[in-house]
């Protein structure tokens, strides 16, 4: 009987098995499913699963992009980013939109295994921890100035630019001007994503 359950979204059939056997002969007591695509995944997976391990470039829609499509149908499964595209802006995107740890396809298979692992055991925080400590995020709390300090909080508290000027006694373009310097340095496309980003590296209470 298996007592866990991995998928595995890789649009590299050569990289899914070979990674299948490094789980299979790691964790003897794990179930490994395959899926080439998101599409893929969304419509073969089973509903009960442990983690999942997602790449990047796949065909249709991306890892990066499909972290939400995955969080709404298992919003209790955390999702491990496995990808040879692991440069710091990539791992900060990542852990942003969702993920819970960023693994790069060229780390050992002792280090994925170790990470998923970590995240079966429910020790998520030190696996985000790893992959702060690559993308780097606290650069954009030494790069905010105090200015956008305040338009930050204010944004996280979700007013609107209109708003925000009226507050901060401001012309609204240059509190637009602002939330764009702010979008920037958290590595960001929206204000959504600004706020979470933001109250992930405890930029706002």
């Amino acid at each position: 009987m298996f007592s866990t359950r991995i998928l595995l979204i890789d649009d590299h059939a050569m990289f899914r098995s070979g990674l299948r056997m490094v789980l299979n002969a790691g964790m003897p007591d794990a179930e490994v499913f395959e899926a080439g695509s998101l599409n893929e995944a969304m419509q073969d997976a089973p509903e009960a699963l442990n983690v999942m391990l997602l790449d990047i470039k796949l065909p249709g829609l991306n890892g990066l992009e499909g972290i939400a499509l995955l969080k709404r149908k298992w919003p209790q499964v955390p999702v491990i980013m496995l990808s040879s595209q692991d440069e710091p802006e990539t791992v900060r995107l990542a852990l942003t939109r969702g993920a819970i740890g960023f693994v790069s396809k060229a780390d050992t298979a002792d280090k994925i295994m170790a990470s998923i692992n970590l995240v079966l055991r429910g020790e998520f925080a030190e696996l985000t921890a790893q992959a702060e400590g690559v993308s780097d995020d606290t650069d954009a709390l030494q790069h905010l100035t105090p200015r956008q300090c305040e338009v930050l909080e204010l944004l996280c508290k979700g007013l609107s630019n209109k708003l925000i000027a009226r507050q901060l006694n401001l012309s609204e373009n240059t509190v637009r001007g602002h939330v764009q310097a702010i979008l920037g340095l958290l590595q960001v496309s929206s204000r959504s994503e600004a706020v979470f980003a933001a109250r992930r590296l405890g930029l706002v209470a």
